[in-house]
C-alpha cells in the first residue's frame, strides 16, 4: 500500500469522503483502501498519474525526498513531498498490479485504464496493466516542447512521458464521433505549479475527451487535482483519491474553482481559475 505521510490519515483507517457533490467526490485516504469501498462497475475510466518511483538509479537515491529528486532550480512548486515514490522496480510493478486489479472491478465493462509513466517505468507499467487483467491497447506519448526538459550533451533527450492505456475487455467502436483521438499530446509542463508532478491542463483536457460525455472518471493519485479540473470542464463526473492532506485540500480548491465555486486558497485569498487552469 502507498506510504502515508504524517499529514495523512493513519494507516488502516477507513477511507473518508472529504467533499462531495453530484459532479465530484474527493476521498482522502490510501488508494487501495478507497478502491475497496467503491461500487463495482461504477466508473467509465481510470485516468491517473501514479508516483513513478523513478528518481535515482539505486535504492539510496530512490529513498530521497521527491522535492530533491524532481525539482530543478527556478521552478516555483509546492515544497510538500508526495507519497509512494520510494519503490524499486519489482515492488513498483507488484504494487501497480494490486491497484489495477482492484480498479478492474470498479470500472465498467469496456471502460478504460489510462496511466502516466516515464521511460524508466514504461515496461513495468505495461506489464502491470496486463497483470491486473486489462487488455493493453497501446502507448500515447506526451511530447514536451523544447526548453521544458534538461538536455544532456551527446545523448538523446528524455523529451517524453507516456500514457499507457487499455480496456476492461472488449472495446467496441463508438459510432457518431470523431473516429480517432490524437496519437500524441504536446504540452508544456506548468512552470509555476502546486504539485511537483503536476501535468499540463491542456494535455489533460485532450486526454479526458476519450471518456463518453457525462461519464465518470476515477483518479486514484490525484495530487493537485488537474484530472478533476479537466473532467468537470469537459462535462464528466469525477471521483478522486489523495492520501496527503495538503494535496487533497489543493485538489478540492482547484476543482471547486473549476466548477465556479470559489473557495479560500492557502493564503486566505479567494482562489479563481486562471486561463492556464492553475488557481491564483
Amino acid at each position: 500500500m502507498t506510504e502515508l505521510l504524517e499529514s495523512g490519515p493513519a494507516r488502516g483507517t477507513a477511507p473518508s469522503v472529504r467533499w462531495s457533490t453530484d459532479r465530484c467526490t474527493i476521498h482522502q485516504g490510501d488508494a487501495l483502501a478507497v478502491l475497496a469501498s467503491l461500487p463495482s462497475d461504477s466508473v467509465d475510466a481510470l485516468i491517473t498519474d501514479p508516483p513513478y518511483s523513478s528518481g535515482g538509479m539505486v535504492r539510496g537515491d530512490r529513498m530521497g525526498s521527491t522535492t530533491g529528486k524532481y525539482v530543478t532550480t527556478g521552478r516555483a512548486v509546492a515544497d510538500v513531498p508526495f507519497a509512494g515514490d520510494t519503490r524499486d522496480q519489482r515492488a513498483y510493478g507488484y504494487w501497480c498490479a494490486l491497484w489495477l486489479s482492484e480498479a478492474l472491478r470498479v470500472v465498467r465493462p469496456s471502460g478504460l485504464a489510462i496511466l502516466f509513466t516515464d521511460w524508466r517505468q514504461l515496461p513495468t507499467t505495461t506489464d502491470a496493466l496486463q497483470a491486473g487483467g486489462w487488455v493493453w491497447r497501446g502507448i500515447v506519448p506526451w511530447v514536451k516542447p523544447a526548453g521544458t526538459y534538461r538536455p544532456q550533451a551527446g545523448r538523446f533527450a528524455a523529451q517524453c512521458e507516456y500514457v499507457v492505456w487499455g480496456s476492461r475487455g472488449e472495446l467496441p467502436v463508438r459510432m457518431g464521433i470523431d473516429p480517432t483521438f490524437s496519437g500524441f499530446f504536446h504540452g508544456r509542463t506548468p512552470r509555476d505549479r502546486e504539485h511537483i508532478a503536476q501535468k499540463p491542463l491542456d494535455v489533460m483536457l485532450e486526454l479526458i475527451r476519450i471518456v463518453p460525455p457525462g461519464g465518470t472518471v476515477l483518479d486514484l493519485f490525484m495530487g493537485s487535482g488537474t484530472t478533476g479540473v479537466a473532467a468537470v470542464a469537459e462535462g464528466r463526473r469525477f471521483v478522486g483519491v489523495e492520501v496527503v492532506d495538503h494535496y487533497a485540500a489543493t485538489a478540492e480548491r482547484r476543482i471547486r474553482a473549476a466548477m465556479g465555486d470559489a473557495v479560500p486558497g492557502p493564503d486566505g485569498q479567494t482562489a479563481l481559475l486562471l486561463d492556464d487552469g492553475d488557481p491564483g
